[in-house]
């Protein structure tokens, strides 16, 4: 009976849990996310071998790391996928907690790698940087207080939750990393604002950004230098931005041919920050439209997915999961055509990077195991019937 007014999928007793997966997954989020990842092996193969090269390595060393990291995050992806909600919420905040501490321990022992922030860990073989595994963590623990909050004689979750964003957001921008920094501050209010959060207060929120950014530019070099050069009418043609705008005005509508780019051996940075610079230059425009259509269509098909969900929690950690993933795809674009400052910030699937891309595969398949399909009722039926 339950079934015939909620409308729900039938429950199979000791059905097998793959095709169970395979069954209840959003097929079209994980085919995007397996194009985003083919695509950054072919750019990989492209923007990764002059580095090589100037570092004594195989012309497919890089390409081979990201083929074994890109391995392990779709493994990741895969297995965090088929665990339940409240599975992927325990081990959320475990992971937050372990990353939280090793957030607020790189000043003692992390390191700078020469780029003038410490970020990372090195592992000597490798490096780690703990706040990539943070935002995931902290999105669910968010999401977690804030559903709690709702409930009769909850606590005050949504007041724990921000003093956590406060204390992370502090942490990374001492050291400093304020692209992350604000991924982290958005993805709170984003939570915040579908958590019922008061339009005076967002606005109240968004001042106080502008506020403590004119302190970081009056008090912060790292800050002040990158946004004189985003306000700057000319750029110099000899930094990143000048390299990265001169070859998407050269490739065009369809590119100037596969391995015909040149960006590549003037970039430091091409196969990370600005690996979608070498996707223009060399296929143009088309493949770019393309990465930006896979992008979206992750980020539309899950909010469209948790529009039928009845948890809080679910829909807080779903929807704080989908927006930080679909902005951090954003700003990496958006640096690349100087339509934003620069921020040292990935593209998720696509740019080199074992932190990254293994971090990205645990964030999408949280939320893939957040927008299965789940014996549920619609929001929808529950108010319609509240209204007759």
């Amino acid at each position: 009976m339950t079934e015939m007014v909620y409308g729900a999928v039938p429950v199979r007793n000791g059905e097998p849990i793959l095709p169970k997966w395979w069954r209840t997954i959003d097929k079209w989020s994980l085919s995007c996310v397996l194009i985003l990842f083919a695509i950054g092996l072919l750019l990989g193969l492209a923007a990764s071998v002059p580095l090589a090269e100037k570092n004594g390595f195989a012309p497919f060393h890089y390409v081979t790391k990201q083929a074994i990291f890109g391995g392990a995050a779709l493994l990741a992806m895969i297995l965090t996928s088929m665990m339940s909600p409240l599975l992927v919420r325990r081990l959320a905040v475990l992971g937050f907690l372990v990353a939280f501490v090793g957030l607020a321990m790189l000043p003692f022992f992390g390191t700078d790698f020469g780029k003038g922030a410490v970020r990372w860990y090195s592992l000597g073989f490798a490096s780690v940087q703990p706040s990539e595994f943070l935002k995931p963590g902290f999105v669910v623990a968010a999401a977690w207080m804030m559903a709690a909050s709702q409930e009769i004689n909850g606590p005050p979750g949504k007041t724990w939750s921000f003093a956590l964003c406060v204390s992370i957001v502090l942490m990374l921008a001492l050291q400093p990393d304020f692209g992350q920094a604000c991924l982290v501050l958005f993805g709170w209010g984003v939570m915040y604002f579908v958590a019922g959060a008061p339009m005076l207060l967002l606005v109240a929120m968004a001042g106080g950004v502008v506020f403590f950014g004119t302190i970081a530019y009056s008090n912060s070099e790292h800050f002040a230098r990158r946004i004189d050069g985003f306000l700057s009418p000319d750029v110099d043609p000899r930094t990143q931005l000048g390299y990265a705008t001169n070859a998407i005005q050269e490739g065009g509508l369809f590119g100037v041919g596969v391995g015909e780019g040149q960006v590549k051996w003037s970039l430091p940075d091409a196969h990370t920050d600005f690996i979608i610079a070498v996707a223009a230059e060399e296929y143009g425009l088309i493949l770019v439209l393309c990465v930006i259509a896979l992008y979206t269509g992750i980020v539309v098909r899950s909010l469209t997915r948790l529009l039928r969900e009845r948890d809080p929690f679910i829909r807080l950690a779903g929807t704080g999961l989908a927006c930080m993933f679909g902005v951090q795809a954003m700003i990496n674009m958006g640096v690349a055509v100087r339509l934003l400052p620069a921020k040292g910030m990935t593209l998720p699937f696509v740019s080199y990077g074992g932190s990254s891309v293994i971090a990205s595969g645990i964030a999408v398949g949280m939320l893939l195991a957040f927008t299965r399909t789940r014996p549920q009722g619609e929001i929808a039926d529950l108010l319609g019937r509240g209204r007759r």
